[in-house]
């Protein structure tokens, strides 16, 4: 298995030809320094050990009587001796190993919370597991387990499950016993179907279901109304069910599958990141656009969607749009109302009334041209001012509306100013996620400094801002931060502390240059710097950020492209297009971003 495969090199090597190793040998790495240890904390671990078996040494530990190296005189009170102070082994690590079979034994260690099985070669478990009544977590992932046993069903305390990476058949309706689970990893097997009952399992906030032969989803998943996260991609599911019950659900993962309609999500008030690509999705029915107000990201690349509502524009939040190769021949004015937009994916399809010369833009570009020919309507009244009525205004949120959402949402209300008292609220309720965009803000509310700590996004886009406050350094949980559409020419060195940002948006601003602080963000994965008039690229500067992945330097003044640019191997997205330099040509930026870096690597001047 690829997973597999990647993992493989973790293991130690003990000699270049494959050694399966005999019990003698397993059994010398129980020292009597692991069986102190082990007696004092409760823990063993011995992963990434070249293991073939269990080592029986493990079911003596605890059995002083028989365990002949200790000196069990009367005048003997050292404490490895004083049993009654021995800690039940409680975390048993065996990963990373090649154990064919897991001992009976295993039921004698009645205390284990956490039993990690990552990456070895069983094929069948035990039915004296079932004994381990107090295990919390099971990883069981990279094996070659094909079922699991009835017994297994009776780990009522499980709150972590992972069996990913084997080659499951089918699951027993009794995992719905399972019904303290949290978190639950069935990908990449062979299951065919879900049982029935399995949404009783009302705990669960993650669930993955990918990479198996699911065809259908049981219709009582909806009732897993604490899920936050699922994930169903690389299946053969056609149709699923109405998601509207779902109320926490954030995160939908669906692509690669036969879906031919999108589900209802009426109620999936919560939801921020739907992806459907590469299914056969033929339309976007009117009533999806209205039901989903927080929907950040839409994935519909590779379906046979042919056109767009006009009810698009009420996905007001809306951050990210791929329509790549679908069957669009036009695309919708009213998408030119999404002002939060920053990226729409439209290439592979057949557009007629907008020129190419707009599409290659890019995204301000086309979203540009969609609002000034809805400007040249006709009509006194152009039916996409009657979407943005549809819109909801915000009034400054209540203490329980934020604490529901655990967000301060006061955007689109041409505001100035925000009082304290907002963001005294927003302290009261956790509140993480704040948006200001698209209002009149020429200065960052002293309120803010309030919540600093706690927030995690900041969209500060399409204001009148031209410079930020040092206090936003104090931001130190800040991943997600947005300062697209306004005035800037470059930010304080004191954001150089935002070490947990992963993705910057500085649009549409008026940077002549990256600022300097970009280069200490060492988490960056996403950069989106275009629209700018910045005149040159500092390899050296974007070198610092190994996890950098999304470069967006488009439509900008660059007049030389460094080839040392090309040695950024981890960049998976890099846009270059709309700046002044002729090398690289036209024809290599259109071919992609891996491309454009192996062109340039071979013009880097040889010593």
């Amino acid at each position: 298995m690829e997973k597999h495969s990647q993992l493989t090199p973790r293991r130690k090597i003990v000699n270049p030809v494959f050694h399966l190793q005999t019990k003698q040998e397993d059994d010398k790495y129980i020292t009597n320094g692991i069986v102190k240890i082990v007696r004092r904390t409760g823990q063993l671990n011995l992963a990434n050990r070249g293991l073939a078996h269990l080592p029986e040494k493990i079911f003596t530990m605890y059995n002083i009587e028989k365990n002949t190296t200790v000196d069990y005189s009367i005048n003997d009170v050292s404490e490895d001796n004083q049993w009654w102070t021995f800690t039940p082994l409680n975390y048993l690590d065996l990963s990373y190993n090649t154990i064919s079979e897991l001992p009976k034994q295993i039921s004698n260690f009645e205390d284990l919370s956490v039993l990690n099985l990552q990456d070895n070669c069983l094929t069948s478990l035990p039915t004296e597991i079932g004994v381990l009544k107090k295990l919390t977590k099971l990883n069981l992932s990279h094996n070659k387990l094909q079922r699991l046993p009835k017994d297994f069903y009776k780990l009522t305390e499980l709150q972590f499950l992972t069996v990913s990476n084997n080659e499951l058949q089918n699951v027993d309706k009794d995992i719905s016993n399972l019904v303290m689970l949290q978190v639950l990893d069935l990908s990449n097997n062979l299951l065919t179907s879900l049982p029935s009952g399995i949404g009783f399992m009302v705990r669960l906030t993650e669930v993955n279901f990918s990479n198996n032969k699911l065809t259908e989803i049981p219709p009582d998943i909806v009732n897993m109304r604490a899920l936050v996260k699922l994930d169903i991609t690389h299946n053969n599911l056609k149709f699923l069910p109405n998601f509207g019950e779902m109320r926490k659900l954030q995160f939908l993962y669906a692509q690669h599958n036969d879906i031919e309609e999108l589900p209802n999500f009426d109620g999936c008030e919560s939801i921020k990141e739907i992806y459907f690509g590469n299914n056969y999705i033929k339309e976007i029915i009117p009533e999806f656009c209205e039901t989903l107000p927080h929907l950040a990201v839409l994935d519909l690349r590779d379906n046979k969607i042919e056109k767009l509502p006009d009810e698009i524009a009420m996905l007001h939040h809306l951050i990210r749009l791929d329509l790549t190769n679908n069957d669009l021949i036009a695309l919708p004015n009213t998408l030119g109302l999404l002002t939060h937009l920053q990226n729409i994916q439209i290439e592979g399809n057949k557009l007629k009334q907008i020129r190419s010369d707009i599409i290659k833009g890019g995204t301000f570009r086309i979203l540009k041209h969609l609002r000034e020919k809805m400007d040249e309507e006709n009509s006194p009244r152009c039916k996409a001012e009657v979407f943005v009525e549809k819109i909801p205004i915000y009034t400054f949120p209540d203490r329980y509306a934020m604490r529901n959402s655990r967000m301060l949402n006061v955007s689109v209300q041409n505001l100035v100013a925000v009082p304290e008292s907002i963001f005294l609220d927003a302290k009261k309720a956790e509140v993480t996620v704040v948006d200001l965009s698209v209002n009149k803000l020429s200065t960052i509310p002293e309120g803010l400094q309030i919540i600093a700590n706690n927030i995690t996004e900041l969209k500060l886009s399409k204001n009148q801002l031209s410079c930020l406050p040092d206090f936003l350094s104090s931001c130190r949980r800040l991943q997600y931060l947005d300062l697209g559409n306004n005035l800037f020419e470059d930010l304080p060195n004191a954001l150089r502390t935002l070490r947990e940002l992963k993705e910057l948006v500085i649009s549409n601003n008026r940077f002549s240059k990256l600022p300097d602080c970009v280069y200490d963000m060492e988490n960056l994965e996403i950069l989106l710097a275009d629209s700018n008039s910045i005149t040159e690229i500092n390899v050296e500067g974007l070198g610092k950020l190994k996890r950098l992945a999304t470069l967006n330097l488009s439509n900008n003044s660059i007049n030389y492209v460094p080839p040392e640019l090309g040695n950024l191997k981890q960049l998976r997205s890099l846009e270059l297009k709309g700046n002044s330099f002729r090398i690289p040509r036209y024809a290599i930026l259109e071919q992609g971003t891996e491309t454009i870096l192996s062109y340039l690597r071979d013009r880097i001047p040889s010593n």
